[in-house]
């Protein structure tokens, strides 16, 4: 194919050989990539690099993608899937109703409860190491990955690798929150006790509020999500991509061939169709992938324009592990996130969630008032908390990447290198097997 690499067996660690039928389309020219938040965008760029003609299907709402609303903070740290015994065992005190992060609304309840056991059965001690093992080896990749794409696509200014802090309010949370930290294997992440200077910082700007934190080393952020999206986008139609503003409908198979239909009832035919839509991804997949066990966790978040002359445009972002929030200085904005909402796509907001975020604000002493800007959007999450990555078996020219749970902007960069390579025939730099949507059924 064009620019892309040769087919070659798979190894040890590698995908199988390509079938007869993969075999067919490894001579692509055109394709289509469904999503165009950071997962859809970087794997276009990708494409595009790899010599497919490629077109970004993006409804342009960015009041939903979870793209936009996250904390902007690459959680290369976080190696451990949520499906755990341990989180399991923690979830009653962490609901929302006894003032925890963890929302079960119970309009809900056809939805989180089948996705609940499917997570229990996750967190079996094997399953749950068996999925450490693969999230950690996704996520040794992450930043090298990062690294590649902003000087690819003349994004650069927008990252910096400039770690993160973890802060506690009490003494005892904070002895058991950094026995944890200094004792936690964290991958390519390291973490070492916040010095004096740095608590003094954190102290001075958070009301007075933290009495302890650890900083995280090798953890970097986006400083302006909107403006990285668009810059990468912007480079992929200077290289003969585009995008085009439209909602996709559904992924119509005819024999072995996937195309687009979209809302207006035009059909999109190429070489290759991409689905990564986030949480609205297991509605677009034909019926013969089988049930897609993929719910909408939601979060929320306050976003004020009041950053500048409160925090230092150099403070990285901020974790309160009591109140499980995270506060973010971004370029212009500061933000304050929280809260994992087991929902539907499209269930109503829970308003109590953005008054006891505005709370914890006014406690910190942050500028964030009435005036802030509300949000409410949905993770992508599979109940073991590994993204799916994979090839349709539906049809040889269709291929997925959606699932990423809270790590899709960490994730962007090297998910789009191993699409990029699936597509092309040639070996991922990580296994992506056990990310096949087939561990379901």
């Amino acid at each position: 194919m064009g620019n892309g690499p040769s087919s070659r067996p798979g190894t040890a660690t590698g995908p199988p050989p390509p079938s007869d039928a993969t075999r067919r389309i490894l001579a692509l020219k055109t394709a289509v990539v469904i999503g165009g938040g950071f997962v859809g965008t970087a794997c276009a760029w990708q494409l595009q690099q790899a010599g497919f003609q490629c077109t970004v299907v993006d409804a342009a709402d960015t009041t939903r993608a979870a793209s936009w609303g996250n904390a902007g903070h690459l959680a290369i740290e976080q190696i451990d899937p949520f499906a755990s015994v341990a989180n399991l065992r923690s979830l009653p005190g962490r609901l929302f109703t006894f003032g925890g992060p963890v929302g079960l609304p119970l309009r809900d309840v056809g939805a989180w409860l089948p996705f609940g056991i499917r997570l229990m059965a996750a967190a079996a001690p094997q399953r749950f190491a068996q999925g450490r093992r693969v999230l950690s080896s996704l996520l040794a990749q992450a930043m090298p990955a990062w690294h590649r794409l902003v000087e690819q696509t003349g994004t650069s200014q927008h990252l910096r690798v400039d770690g993160h802090f973890v802060a506690w309010e009490s003494e005892p949370s904070a002895r058991r929150g950094k026995r944890r930290w200094l004792g936690a294997d964290m991958g390519e992440a390291r973490v070492h006790a916040a010095s004096p200077a740095e608590l003094a910082q954190l102290r001075a700007h958070f009301n007075q509020r933290p009495v302890d934190a650890v900083r995280f080393d090798n953890t970097g952020q986006i400083l302006d999500l909107a403006r990285t999206r668009a810059g990468i986008a912007q480079a992929l139609c200077r290289h003969g991509g585009n995008v085009r503003v439209a909602t996709a409908k559904a992924v119509v198979v005819t024999g072995e061939r996937a195309a687009v239909r979209l809302e207006d009832g035009a059909l999109l035919d190429a070489d290759l169709v991409l689905v990564a839509a986030g949480a609205g991804s297991a509605t677009l997949l034909p019926a013969s992938e089988g049930a897609v066990p993929l719910i909408a966790e939601r979060g929320y978040h306050l976003d004020a324009d009041s950053a500048a002359g409160h925090l230092p445009d150099f403070l990285p972002p901020v974790a309160f592990e009591d109140r499980s929030v995270i506060v973010t200085r971004f370029a212009s904005t500061l933000r304050i996130a929280g809260f994992t909402e087991f929902s539907r796509l499209g269930s109503a907001p829970d308003p109590r969630k953005w008054q006891r975020l505005a709370q914890h604000a006014r406690e910190l002493g942050l500028p964030i008032g009435p005036q802030a800007r509300p949000w409410i959007g949905a993770r992508p999450t599979l109940p073991d908390y590994l993204p799916a990555v994979g090839r349709s078996r539906a049809a040889p020219n269709l291929l997925y990447a959606f699932g990423h749970q809270h790590l899709g902007v960490t994730l962007a960069a090297i998910t789009g290198e191993l699409v990029a390579a699936m597509a092309s025939g040639a070996d991922p730099a990580v296994d992506v097997r056990p990310l096949d949507l087939r561990r379901f059924q």
